[in-house]
């Protein structure tokens, strides 16, 4: 039984996975988008689904939209009877929550390092002792191309003393950061990407005592493959011989975000050799297709299409700020057309729900009625980017409209063209379609009135395009339903 990469066409950036009795866990950076710090499972590597999320609410600070910040690079252990997820606030620090149950609650964020641009925490227990390996982000930090290690304590509770540089990158391995610390016969090994996210590579530093000084090689590149910068994931034992292994990472793919591939693994010569290996360089490039890693068959997914017929939002979707208090679930989603500051900025509507793009190509078709908007609301759908696109439905003088809007980070919204709607209920259609391997373009139709063809969609801030509805208010609050979200998927 064999597999095709990508395992997860979804941006799921920055993944890191380990394995628990018979299942695996993953979890991903969510930056500004809550609820935060998705947890995947799977019984195969290859098939999963999203269980849990382990923040729901940030600090005030992301009361509003504060687009790439956030929840960077996490990793995720399991230590003395509970599931630690280490993540960092590039402008704050490290933070921990834990929790016995992968399904259940998890804590309250807990800051373990008070620092700025200290990224990318990855845990290793040693004895009665803990160490923590850490990057830089330059933005921040004034410096990046090396890892850190801190002592902290076994609880995660505090840091004892400062860093200590164990590696430099700048002449090897520039921009070497993520690390993900791992220990077998007698090395320590500390997983890194290096070069950068779109044309980097996987680095594997190793050394015998925790503070280096470290050896380095590169572990998997491009190659003559069509993956470009294969980096930034999690090498994954795959049983307890210490012999079975397997490394996830990602692929940053513009538009479509950063989506995870699945390498077979193995250690040659005391080196952890990813993908297809290369006898004479020592070294792997991703594999296209590859046999199973465990042979077991499942039918765990991700959630692409919604009836919300629940009485809770599906954990496919996610919001760009603390404000959740916009929608209600009954057989249908209420969004409540409320004031906000960014009427003229869609990308910073706090009133928003976004989904990922789900496939090379797919079709998106969703329902709404516009019955009870009041004049002055907007109810509508974005394709999320640094650069995007809108259709904005609204009432106005007892009738309804929809109007094209383009915009632009930090940049006003333009409306490009408006048409009276004969009717408040709205059926819309998305195609998007792969160009060029790695552009996602798409047309919109209304009503089968194509409206938009063959725009193209960007990425997000450290994420892929995001597809979703907002709404806000002029005047007084009214509301729109939306009575489904149904994803064909193409290819």
């Amino acid at each position: 039984m064999n597999y095709k990469n990508p395992i997860l066409p979804f941006d799921f950036s920055d993944p890191d996975a380990i394995r628990y009795k018979d299942k695996f866990y993953m979890v991903a950076s969510s930056f500004n988008m809550l609820p935060g710090l998705p947890i995947l499972e799977s019984e195969n590597l290859v098939d999963w689904k999203i269980i849990n999320h382990a923040i729901f609410k940030l600090d005030k600070h992301f009361d509003n939209v504060r687009h790439g910040e956030g929840v960077w690079a996490p990793s995720i252990r399991y230590h003395n009877g509970l599931f630690y997820i280490i993540y960092p606030d590039p402008d704050r620090g490290i933070f921990e929550v834990h929790s016995k149950d992968i399904y259940s609650k998890f804590s309250e964020p807990h800051l373990i390092i008070k620092g700025y641009g200290i990224e990318d925490p990855c845990p290793i227990w040693v004895d009665d002792k803990c160490y923590m390996a850490v990057g830089f982000a330059k933005s921040r930090a004034g410096f990046n191309s090396c890892i850190g290690v801190y002592e902290v304590t076994p609880d995660l509770d505090h840091n004892i003393g400062d860093y200590k540089i164990v590696y430099d990158g700048h002449n090897n391995n520039p921009t070497i950061e993520g690390p993900k610390f791992y220990f077998r016969n007698d090395y320590y090994y500390i997983m890194c990407p290096a070069g950068s996210v779109k044309g980097g590579w996987q680095t594997c530093l190793r050394s015998k005592n925790i503070y280096g000084p470290y050896e380095s090689k590169i572990v998997l590149f491009q190659g003559d493959s069509l993956v470009n910068g294969p980096h930034q994931g999690a090498l994954i034992d795959l049983d307890d011989s210490n012999e079975n292994f397997a490394f996830i990472h990602f692929q940053d793919k513009r538009a479509y975000g950063r989506i995870v591939h699945l390498q077979p693994a193995k250690f040659v010569h005391d080196w952890p050799l990813c993908g297809k290996i290369n006898d004479e360089l020592l070294c792997g490039t991703p594999v296209d297709e590859e046999k199973y890693p465990v042979d077991i068959i499942s039918d765990y997914s991700v959630k692409v299409s919604d009836d919300f017929k629940g009485d809770k939002l599906s954990n496919m979707w996610m919001h760009p700020s603390n404000i959740s208090d916009f929608y209600e679930i009954d057989y249908k989603l209420r969004f409540l057309c409320k004031k906000s500051l960014y009427n003229d900025q869609i990308n910073l509507i706090e009133n928003s729900l976004y989904t990922y793009t789900p496939a090379l190509e797919f079709d998106v078709e969703t329902l709404i009625d516009l019955t009870n908007l009041k004049n002055g609301n907007h109810i509508g759908f974005a394709v999320m980017g640094q650069i995007y696109k809108a259709l904005d439905f609204y009432k106005e003088n007892d009738k309804y409209y929809v109007s094209v809007v383009s915009g632009k980070f930090k940049e006003i919204d333009k409306r490009i063209e408006t048409l009276e709607l004969n009717k408040p209920l709205i059926k819309l259609n998305l195609e998007f379609r792969n160009k060029n391997i790695y552009d996602l373009i798409y047309n919109v139709l209304i009503n089968d009135y194509k409206i938009i063809n063959e725009e193209t969609a960007y990425a997000g801030r450290w994420i892929g395009t995001r597809l979703g509805y907002y709404a806000y208010s002029d005047s007084e609050e009214g509301s729109a339903d939306i009575l489904y979200y149904k994803t064909d998927i193409i290819k």
